[in-house]
């Protein structure tokens, strides 16, 4: 991913910081532009080269009237995985994609004792991103412009393993599904600390695709447990793998985003970025 391109997003996420907090006002072209400190020329070029789309039309698809049509368009076939694969491109599922594999209970327990745990830095559209993963597949990802308190937050889950500072395949395999024209994607396994409960959420999640939406509601109706809407929402808050695990496709039923742990603006730039790409 080049660099440009994350620089690129910094600046698209403080224009939509200016536009979330000033849209009762519909601010123009001109005074969206200016916020970020460019002509409104370069601003439009600028934003249609990260969005693939224009400022006006990617607003559209993060509105919440957007979002609700997402959350009942297909709601009775939202999780039906023989339709889903019929996506092509980067719309195909996750689930195809990506494994999820629990820890085993020594693993879990002990702290990783037995773990040796290589982390490097990858670039996204969406900023630096801190990943690390086991022999078995990618234990952590996150959206992180700080690595020494990435590797904090990597050593308190994992006290007792081994870590290593080095550059994976498969850490830059996982960035693979940010390109617009993925193609020949390699299977990835997600090697996870978590409860079964969490582990269930996490799948569920797996099955949303690319620009859907889903809510906490729906998400306990798919692992059968209609009354745990808040303890979903507390599985999906512990999210160890940002992105490849999207729960930023998760929002709230009146259409409204809801909290990300990585910051609402990022959560708003990857569901409108995601919906132009799905419909690419």
């Amino acid at each position: 991913m080049e660099t440009n391109y994350h620089i690129n997003y910094e600046r698209i996420a403080q224009a939509i910081d200016y536009i979330r907090t000033n849209f009762k006002s519909q601010p123009s072209l001109d005074e969206i532009a200016q916020s970020v400190h460019l002509s409104p020329y370069h601003f439009q070029r600028l934003f249609t080269d990260w969005a693939g789309t224009s400022p006006k039309q990617f607003l559209q698809y993060t509105s919440i009237e957007y979002a609700k049509s997402l959350l009942t368009e297909r709601q009775a076939t939202l999780f039906d995985v023989a339709d889903e694969t019929g996506l092509s491109g980067t719309g195909r599922l996750h689930d195809l994609f990506l494994k999820i594999e629990g820890m085993t209970p020594g693993e879990y327990k002990d702290g990783g004792r037995q773990l040796i745990i290589q982390y490097s830095e990858v670039e996204s559209p969406f900023g630096k991103m801190f990943v690390a993963s086991t022999e078995k597949g990618i234990c952590k990802m996150v959206f992180s412009d700080d690595l020494e308190t990435s590797l904090i937050e990597l050593q308190n889950t994992f006290p007792n393993a081994s870590l290593e500072h080095q550059s994976k395949a498969m850490h830059d395999e996982a960035t693979k599904l940010f390109q617009r024209d993925a193609k020949d994607l390699t299977k990835l396994k997600l090697h996870l600390r978590g409860t079964e409960f969490q582990l269930k959420v996490w799948q569920a999640l797996l099955q949303i695709p690319q620009g859907r939406l889903s809510t906490y509601g729906k998400i306990a109706n798919q692992i059968g447990n209609t009354a745990a809407s808040r303890a979903v929402g507390t599985a999906i808050g512990s999210n160890p793998v940002a992105y490849l695990i999207p729960c930023h496709r998760v929002i709230r039923q009146t259409g409204h985003l809801g909290g990300y742990m990585w910051g609402e603006t990022r959560k708003t730039a990857m569901i409108g970025w995601e919906a132009v790409v799905s419909k690419g």
